[in-house]
């Protein structure tokens, strides 16, 4: 997925050096990647929302694909039982070297990494929703039929993994065994047992038929 974050605190702190840095890298880059999907985040919204929009691709005339609203545990929480298994997690996507942001040209790789690193802390913790509008991978020349619902990955076997992130590490000049490695600090916070629903559910089939 490729994304831009929106790292300001909405209740109005004053801006973290880190903020800063990641704040250039955004309007340099605009690619927050673990895949194949552009986050362009807004910088308003309601306290601890982020609101993002998603296109196909980094490059002009991407096109607007679907949304993905990222929420603290705190408002997850809040959330009814059928609401919260609509919502998933980020730990595998940071903590597997999935989730990256590009590094802008001409700022040190070194700092970029720490400024990553200090986001990736954040986003560890958030839950997402994502709908997606435009299915533009399956050839669809316009937004067709109903939004749908999409889940994040949340182990290795739900996709060929080596193949997909490492074609990604060679379009971004990325290595995500390095980023896997220097994340290992990140702690695994505490995870709601309904989110990620969809991929708990084909477990129980899959347990089901053996």
């Amino acid at each position: 997925m490729d994304a831009t974050p929106t790292t300001n605190n909405v209740k109005g702190e004053s801006e973290s050096l880190t903020n800063k840095i990641l704040e250039t890298g955004a309007r340099l880059t605009q690619n927050f990647d673990p895949l194949k999907r552009t986050h362009t985040a807004a910088a308003d919204g309601p306290p601890d929302v982020r609101q993002c929009l998603l296109y196909d691709s980094p490059e002009p005339g991407a096109r607007l694909v679907g949304i993905e609203y990222m929420i603290k545990s705190y408002l997850y929480e809040t959330l009814d039982h059928e609401e919260r298994k609509l919502w998933h997690t980020h730990v595998f996507e940071v903590k597997s070297g999935m989730l990256i942001m590009p590094k802008p040209t001409g700022v040190p790789r070194a700092v970029w990494e720490v400024a990553e690193n200090k986001e990736m802390e954040q986003v560890v913790e958030l839950y997402g929703k994502v709908y997606h509008l435009w299915q533009t991978d399956r050839g669809h020349k316009l937004p067709l039929g109903q939004p749908q619902l999409m889940m994040s990955y949340t182990e290795e076997n739900q996709l060929d993994f080596e193949k997909m992130v490492g074609e990604r590490d060679q379009r971004f000049g990325e290595d995500h065994k390095h980023k896997r490695e220097i994340r290992d600090y990140i702690e695994k916070p505490q995870l709601h047992p309904d989110a990620d629903s969809v991929w708990k559910s084909k477990e129980r089939v899959e347990e089901e038929r053996q």
